[in-house]
């Protein structure tokens, strides 16, 4: 039966992980084995291999057949290569030193040109990031930019609209203290004309009490004559009537009759001046209420009348007197 050295694959989905496995060409891909002889794990950058190298080298010299995949492994860790110098060693072309030499020095070579080559994927890698850290860099540079752009010009329209605003109440805030202004001053004039027109209604009411006061201590003036004037008209009508009681008892013995007519002629005279009296007073109370100047005048004219009444009361009693020393 031929053997082969084979991969048997296990892992999950899209991740695969492979066993290096000695099985029966027969055998299904992940059925029975016969030996392990490692594992190959191609996620990472390099592949990881681990490999038991003296195993490997052991069944490569019984004849056992790697496949391609196994093959291009096998070489790259140097299985091969051993197996090639220890078949030179078996025909006799050198000695075991000399292929354990050649060896080392191939060994050494691969392990410098794996290790530059990992150098090699690091750089890279870093260069990669490096890179995309720089883009990274500028996008945010010009992200950054862009939003400066945006705030430096919603700034200026904030700022725009604040001045606008603030020139608004600007004008506002002048207006209202020109209209406070301008209504100090018409409060001020109002209060001005106000005050003007207390000050006249003050001093008309003055004048008015002043004329008022005038006017009653002139009423109470004409009153007062007009008292004297009466209490004189009272005596000489009570002297009138004493004279005419005289006259009565002097003419009672003689004519009664005509004493009784001429004195009911007497006492309607006296009723007549009476009256004339009262009406003159009324008249002269009227006038001084309308003007005090005329009240003078007219006293003056009810004083003559009085003294023309007195003196045609005497003219009569010297008539009647007169008739009585005829009778």
């Amino acid at each position: 039966m031929s053997t082969r050295i084979r991969l048997q694959r296990h892992g999950k989905k899209g991740k695969p992980f492979y066993h290096i496995v000695v099985a029966d060409q027969r055998s299904k891909r992940d059925g029975r084995l016969i030996e392990k002889l490692g594992t190959y794990n191609p996620n990472t950058n390099p592949a990881t291999i681990e490999i038991n190298f003296d195993s490997a080298v052991n069944w490569m010299l019984k004849g056992a057949q790697p496949s391609d995949t196994a093959r291009a492994i096998l070489s790259y860790k140097g299985v091969m290569m051993k197996k090639h110098l220890l078949v030179g060693v078996a025909k006799g072309a050198f000695d075991e030193a000399e292929a354990e030499k050649r060896f080392e020095s191939w060994m050494g070579g691969k392990e410098k040109k794996i290790a530059d080559e990992i150098a090699g994927l690091n750089k890279v890698k870093i260069d990669t990031a490096k890179e995309k850290l720089k883009a990274e860099k500028t996008v945010k540079e010009e992200k950054a930019k862009a939003i400066a752009l945006k705030n430096s010009q919603l700034k200026e329209e904030v700022e725009a609209a604040v001045d606008a605003k603030n020139a608004e109440e600007s004008e506002e805030v002048a207006e209202s203290t020109e209209e406070t202004t301008t209504e100090e001053t018409t409060v001020e004039s109002t209060e001005e004309v106000v005050k003007g027109n207390a000050i006249e209604q003050v001093a008309e009411e003055a004048t008015k009490k002043v004329v008022e006061e005038t006017k009653a201590e002139e009423t109470t003036e004409e009153v007062a004559e007009e008292t004297k004037a009466e209490v004189t008209t009272e005596e000489v009508v009570e002297e009138k009537k004493e004279e005419e009681t005289a006259t009565e008892e002097v003419v009672e013995s003689s004519e009664e009759k005509e004493a009784e007519e001429t004195t009911e002629e007497v006492v309607e005279e006296t009723k007549a001046e009476e009256t004339t009296e009262e009406v003159a007073e009324e008249t002269a109370t009227e006038q001084v209420a309308e003007e005090p100047t005329e009240e003078v005048v007219e006293e003056k004219k009810v004083e003559e009348a009085t003294e023309e009444v007195v003196e045609e009361k005497k003219e009569e009693d010297s008539a009647e007197e007169e008739k009585t020393k005829e009778a």
